[in-house]
């Protein structure tokens, strides 16, 4: 009898616990608009992807909240010589699985990260080597002096060694040939969130790791849901009625009904992120062209005549709804590199849009197709339309094929097309970072690895090249202004505008806006 009643009494106990538990459990539900391209922390420079998997995977440095590089995995480092960094790795933290985190880690994820199928390269460029010299103790030996090393490590993430060994996925995943590897379903880091599950184009799943070794920075948020809705009346919806609440991807018309919302907070602010159409410039011809056997984005005056003819206030006012930069260089507000002096966006001019289409021999334009996601940036399709009724006024005749962003990203990456939307957020913010992946020409490693466009110019390589190792600041910010410039002027891409983000969120929602767009848990609180 004594026996049972100790039973019943046990079980009480633990019922108890588990209301407790249930009553203490917060969590947060967190909506944009496309869903991440993989779980491979080494395969895709995907924004949103990035975003989701930083809470998972860590790296040496990080950003506080006010973008200035803290330590992370790494504790303290010291410049050995100009060309040897050392890094003293923090001790005690564990891999989620419960496997400490060590050198090993770190070297081997360096070798991960440099393979070619993956488009990482660019956090790691500059670094030679990286060598081990005790558990908890590397030393990074580069090529020459690295500017701005611990910017770029902040995106090198560290996977578990033995973890990749022992489910044989020591490669990255090649996203482009469609490979599926077991790193792109499944995660292993040491960050604040352990993802428990990902269901493609509906949620992913997370709960806060109770042994993440940051605990002045743990949050109280104890479960956190990732939830793409490409709909916007959906996404809004699902945020007014209490399914949602967070969201990062707001329809420009619904911005005003939201802030008078009184259930629901509005923050905002520009976002380190400029809108762009890319031209084939290497092609011998292009594709999707009528014009066969010679290729009309190499000759610069097309290239101006299709910049003239985009009017970039017009798409500010009509499709934006007021909420973007109209964009004259590659790079956004808030970016080393970017000046007002120099972002100037061009004022539309059909006619001379169209003298120089004549001389450049096109008087009656051409045909070309225009590839554009639907589901990735704000009003993506609808500015692509917008552009494609512009460029028409000067004969250029574009087919809009807009798909998601999972299939354009494939779609670009294999050069299949010679016209195409990209959005570029400046991880690093410095300009380096935008001129050596979409400007410089296509190499190995970091060089041109986001080039999709085979453009190619030897001034901007070479001013490139000179600024990656450059530390005397003024110089350096000279060859970033001059590369910007001769970028603009050259007309090698379509700059269109940097985006404003503003995010909307239950009342009872705290968080910090991030102009990477990359929300973080850790400054998230839930009243």
């Amino acid at each position: 009898m004594n026996r049972n009643k100790f039973k019943l009494a046990a079980l009480s106990l633990s019922l108890g616990l588990l209301a407790t538990a249930a009553v203490q459990a917060v969590p947060l539900r967190w909506a944009a608009q496309n869903d991440i391209l993989s779980m491979d922390p080494h395969s895709q420079n995907h924004s949103t992807t990035l975003a989701v998997l930083m809470h998972a995977y860590e790296g040496l440095t990080r950003y506080n909240n006010k973008y200035e590089v803290e330590p992370a995995l790494a504790t303290k480092w010291t410049f050995i010589s100009p060309t040897q960094v050392r890094f003293e790795l923090r001790r005690g933290v564990k891999f989620h699985d419960g496997t400490p985190f060590t050198a090993d880690d770190v070297v081997f994820s360096f070798g991960r990260i440099r393979q070619p199928q993956g488009t990482m390269q660019t956090y790691v460029t500059g670094i030679k080597e990286i060598k081990k010299i005790d558990e908890h103790t590397i030393d990074l030996i580069l090529e020459a002096p690295h500017p701005i090393l611990l910017r770029n490590l902040i995106d090198f993430r560290i996977m578990s060694r033995a973890w990749a060994e022992k489910n044989k996925t020591t490669n990255t995943q090649d996203y482009k040939a469609k490979e599926d590897n077991y790193a792109s379903r499944n995660v292993m880091g040491t960050g604040p969130y352990k993802i428990t599950g990902w269901q493609p184009d509906q949620k992913i799943a997370m709960l806060q790791n109770a042994d993440w070794w940051d605990k002045a920075r743990a949050s109280n948020i104890t479960e956190l849901s990732y939830l793409p809705i490409k709909s916007d009346p959906t996404r809004v919806a699902a945020l007014l009625s209490g399914d949602v609440d967070l969201l990062t991807d707001l329809p420009t018309q619904d911005v005003a009904k939201l802030k008078a919302d009184p259930k629901l907070k509005v923050v905002e602010g520009p976002e380190v992120r400029t809108i762009f159409l890319a031209l084939d410039q290497g092609s011998e011809e292009l594709k999707g062209s009528n014009i066969k056997g010679k290729n009309p984005f190499k000759d610069k005056r097309v290239r101006e005549a299709l910049n003239l003819a985009v009017d970039r206030e017009a798409i500010k006012r009509t499709i934006m709804r007021g909420l973007s930069i109209p964009a004259g260089i590659m790079v956004a507000p808030g970016v080393n590199g970017n000046t007002p002096d120099i972002d100037v966006a061009l004022k539309p001019d059909v006619d001379k849009a169209k003298r120089l289409m004549s001389e450049a021999g096109y008087p009656d334009g051409f045909e070309i197709q225009m590839n554009c996601p639907n589901n990735r940036y704000v009003n993506d399709e609808e500015v692509c339309q917008a552009v494609v009724a512009m460029w028409a006024r000067i004969g250029v005749k574009g087919r809009l094929v807009a798909t998601p962003m999972a299939q354009h990203s494939v779609t670009f990456q294999k050069f299949d097309t010679s016209l195409y939307m990209l959005g570029w957020g400046v991880a690093t913010y410095d300009a380096q970072y935008a001129l050596q992946s979409l400007v410089r020409t296509k190499t190995t490693g970091a060089d041109g690895n986001f080039n999709f466009s085979k453009v190619s110019d030897a001034k901007i390589d070479q001013l490139v090249d000179a600024m990656k190792t450059e530390t005397d600041i003024p110089k350096r910010n000279a060859m970033i202004r001059e590369a910007l410039l001769r970028t603009r002027d050259e007309h090698l891409f379509v700059p269109l505008h940097h985006q404003m983000r503003p995010w909307a969120m239950r009342a009872n929602v705290t968080t910090e806006h991030r102009s990477d767009d990359r929300p973080e848990a850790r400054f998230t609180h839930i009243k």
